[in-house]
């Protein structure tokens, strides 16, 4: 069909808005996994030449209250192996912001805003994806059984659900 007998709505070049991506919030949590996803991320952030956010949620302070330690995220090559235990939420508060310091200088960018929320995840990723004005939001989307997203459900589900902004997943598998 020649151009000339579409309506103007349709014809070359397509009168889409684009809209710049300024800020990036990226979403991180206790997992191994989340120097990836704030590598890809800040990968993504970079050659868009916007700003990054990193967001740690503390989700369930329960969990963190265990006798064991926690594998805390880095247990990659650029961060070594940070097993943390947490007696109370200001320590739990206080390893977030020595995690996402740790990032943002294995990252190479002191400039990088951080952020810690407490509730739950899904809600904070989208309440400061709103406060902080983000035009993308990144996360990791782990793979875990099947029973298990039945009865928790999915964060980043939810997230896709409730956001309008365009959302960058991470996949995460978790090693055997």
């Amino acid at each position: 069909m020649a151009q000339n007998n579409l309506p103007e709505s349709l014809k070359y070049p397509l009168n889409m808005k684009t809209k710049t991506i300024n800020k990036v919030l990226i979403a991180l949590d206790y997992d191994p996994s989340a120097e990836k996803v704030a590598e890809s991320g800040y990968s993504l952030a970079r050659s868009l030449k916007a700003e990054v956010v990193l967001l740690f949620v503390i989700s369930d302070q329960a969990f963190y209250s265990t006798a064991e330690p926690i594998p805390m995220a880095g247990v990659g090559a650029y961060l070594g192996v940070i097993p943390m235990q947490f007696e109370n939420i200001e320590s739990l508060r206080e390893g977030a912001k020595q995690l996402l310091e740790k990032i943002k200088h294995a990252l190479g960018n002191e400039s990088i805003s951080t952020l810690i929320e407490e509730g739950d995840t899904a809600t904070s990723i989208l309440s400061a994806a709103k406060a902080t004005n983000a035009d993308l939001i990144v996360m990791g989307s782990h793979s875990r059984k099947w029973l298990e997203n039945i009865v928790m459900g999915s964060v980043t589900q939810e997230v896709l659900r409730k956001t309008k902004l365009p959302v960058y997943i991470i996949p995460i598998r978790k090693q055997d």
